[in-house]
């Protein structure tokens, strides 16, 4: 891997991260497209990138993270819980879901979920604000985010579209599900960078500092734009992406470009 991969990969990792489109399977195409095979050597330097992504959400959020917001984050906290819960339980029966076919249907099923959710939402007399959102609602958007365990989903997507139905507005959805990404990414991939620690000292250390940088960078410019748009926009031009991207996923894999 060389500086040009690590600047793709950051950016494709930051941008793809946290919109509801999924990363899995952007990531396995632009590195199938560069040449990179899954080696550990590769795999942990996903895993660095990723927190470098992750750092983006707590600049953003900051200004949430202090003793005053001590409810806001018992509600975030017991939203965590279902997804590491079910997700150390069947921990080993995830692995075994994770084929870049799953991952294609997953973004078509989305993309679908996405168009039915909005012709049934109607935003007036929702919770606009992410600190009024109560603990059942809280609970409601934890148990969602447990659909993230399934390659292909999209923890974002699946967080917004919970805390859409269970009663909040597209943005304050959106924030709750940044806030959430905070504790489930730090402990998902803190638990790959331990279990990969041994492989980072073979990792060159310019091409990991410009991947982290990157990924954080333009992280932070997906998340401040995806929180404007969804002020004013609903989620069907993501339904349509991911729609039109799982079938070409399905082709790529039927022509054998892809495994």
């Amino acid at each position: 891997m060389n500086i040009i991969d690590s600047v793709i990969l950051g950016t494709v990792e930051g941008i793809t991260e946290f919109l509801p489109i999924s990363s899995t399977a952007h990531m396995i195409i632009v590195s199938t497209l560069l040449g990179l095979k899954q080696t550990l050597n590769n795999v942990a330097f996903e895993v660095i990138i990723q927190l470098g992504a992750t750092l983006a959400i707590v600049m953003i959020y900051l200004n949430k993270i202090n003793f005053k917001e001590f409810e806001l984050w018992k509600k975030v906290i017991l939203a965590f819980l279902p997804l590491a819960v079910i997700g150390f339980l069947l921990r080993h029966q995830i692995k075994e879901l994770f084929t870049v076919t799953t991952v294609a249907w997953m973004f078509i099923i989305g993309g679908i979920v996405f168009f039915i959710v909005e012709k049934l939402y109607n935003e007036e007399n929702k919770i606009n604000e992410v600190e009024k959102v109560n603990f059942k609602q809280a609970f409601i958007i934890g148990v969602f985010q447990v659909f993230a365990l399934i390659p292909g989903t999209s923890r974002s997507g699946a967080t917004i579209v919970g805390g859409m139905l269970g009663g909040l507005t597209r943005k304050t959805a959106a924030d709750f599900s940044f806030l959430l990404a905070i504790p489930t990414m730090f402990a998902a991939s803190g638990y790959e960078f331990l279990k990969n620690i041994h492989n980072f000292k073979n990792q060159n250390g310019i091409v990991l500092a410009v991947g982290f940088i990157i990924s954080f960078i333009s992280a932070y410019i997906a998340v401040k734009w995806f929180l404007r748009f969804v002020e004013k926009y609903t989620l069907i031009p993501f339904g349509i992406y991911r729609i039109v991207f799982g079938f070409a996923l399905l082709y790529l894999i039927h022509i054998g470009f892809i495994a």
